[in-house]
C-alpha cells in the first residue's frame, strides 16, 4: 500500500505543490485586511489547489505518455516504465478532477461555477507545446489562477491586488518553465513540439527566462506597495529575488547541467514569500 501510495506521489510530482499553493494561500491572506480569516476556507482553498494541480500534472502525464516514452529524460516516468497503468492513471486524473469541484463547492456557488474554467485553464498547457511556441507562457497562466482563486474563495473585494500577484507569478513560472524545458530542445524539435527554447535558442530564451524573473521580482515589490506591507515583506521580496538570481546563475547556454538544482530552488521561493507575507500581514 506505501509503496503504491509512493508511486501516485511521484506520478504527480506531490512534493512539487510548494510552487503554487503558497501563492493560493497568499491570495487568501491579503484578503483578511478587508475580511476576518476564515481557517475552514483556508483549509478548502488548500485542497483545491492540490487536487487541482495532481488532476492537471497526471492529465500532463496522460496525453504526455508517448512522447516521454521516447525521451530518456523521461522515459522513466510511471506510465513509460509501466509502474503505473493508463487506467490507473485515468482513475487518479477524474478523482482529483471531481475532488476538486466538490472542494470548490465548499467555498461557495463563485467558486464551483468557476472551477471549469480553472481546470480548463490548468489542462490546456498540457496540450499547448502541440500548438503555440509559447507553451512555458500557457504554464504561468495556470499557476497565475491559484492567487485569484485563493482570494475570490477568501471573500475579497474587487482590487487590482491579486491581479498584480498573478502577473508576478506567471512571470516567475515562465521564467523557470523556460529553463527547464532547455533540457529537451532536441527531443522537442525531433518529436515537432513548441517551446520558447526551440523557437529562440537557448542563449536567448535563458535571456528571456532573466528577464522575466526581474520582471517578478518588480511586480512582487508593487504588491507590497498597494497592499501597504511593511518592511518584513520587502525583506521577503529581496530574499526571493536572491533566490532567482541564484537559480540563474546555475544555467548557462554552455552549462545546463545543473538545470534540476535550480529548478528545486522554486520550491523554496514559493515557501519564503509566503512566510514573509504573512509575518508582514500579522505583524504589520
Amino acid at each position: 500500500m506505501l509503496a503504491r501510495l509512493a508511486t501516485y506521489a511521484s506520478f504527480v510530482r506531490f512534493g512539487h505543490s510548494a510552487f503554487a499553493l503558497p501563492f493560493a494561500l497568499v491570495g487568501a491572506l491579503l484578503t483578511t485586511r478587508y475580511v476576518p480569516l476564515d481557517w475552514t476556507r483556508v483549509i478548502w482553498i488548500a485542497a483545491c489547489m492540490v487536487t487541482a494541480r495532481s488532476a492537471a500534472l497526471g492529465f500532463n502525464r496522460l496525453v504526455d505518455a508517448a512522447f516521454d516514452a521516447r525521451n530518456p529524460r523521461t522515459a522513466e516516468r510511471e506510465l513509460p516504465s509501466g509502474r503505473m497503468s493508463e487506467r490507473e492513471a485515468r482513475i487518479f486524473v477524474g478523482v482529483s478532477t471531481i475532488a476538486f469541484i466538490a472542494s470548490a463547492a465548499m467555498l461557495g456557488p463563485l467558486c464551483l461555477a468557476l472551477s471549469p474554467v480553472a481546470l480548463a485553464i490548468v489542462f490546456w498547457y498540457s496540450l499547448a507545446k502541440r500548438y503555440t511556441a509559447y507553451t512555458q507562457a500557457y504554464l504561468g497562466l495556470a499557476m497565475a489562477v491559484a492567487p485569484v482563486g485563493g482570494w475570490i474563495a477568501a471573500g475579497g473585494p474587487a482590487s487590482a491586488e491579486p491581479w498584480l500577484l498573478a502577473l508576478a507569478i506567471a512571470c516567475w513560472v515562465a521564467g523557470f518553465d523556460i529553463i527547464y524545458a532547455c533540457q529537451d530542445v532536441d527531443v522537442d524539435r525531433r518529436e515537432g513540439l513548441h517551446s520558447i527554447p526551440v523557437k529562440y535558442g537557448i542563449a536567448t530564451a535563458l535571456r528571456i527566462s532573466r528577464l522575466l524573473h526581474a520582471a517578478a521580482v518588480l511586480v512582487l515589490a508593487m504588491v507590497g506597495g498597494l497592499a501597504a506591507l511593511n518592511g518584513i515583506y520587502a525583506a521577503g521580496v529581496i530574499a526571493v529575488g536572491v533566490l532567482l538570481w541564484w537559480e540563474q546563475s546555475l544555467v548557462s547556454p554552455a552549462d545546463l547541467s545543473q538545470v534540476k538544482r535550480a529548478f528545486d530552488i522554486n520550491g523554496w521561493v514559493g515557501v519564503l514569500y509566503f512566510a514573509t507575507t504573512a509575518a508582514s500581514v500579522f505583524w504589520s
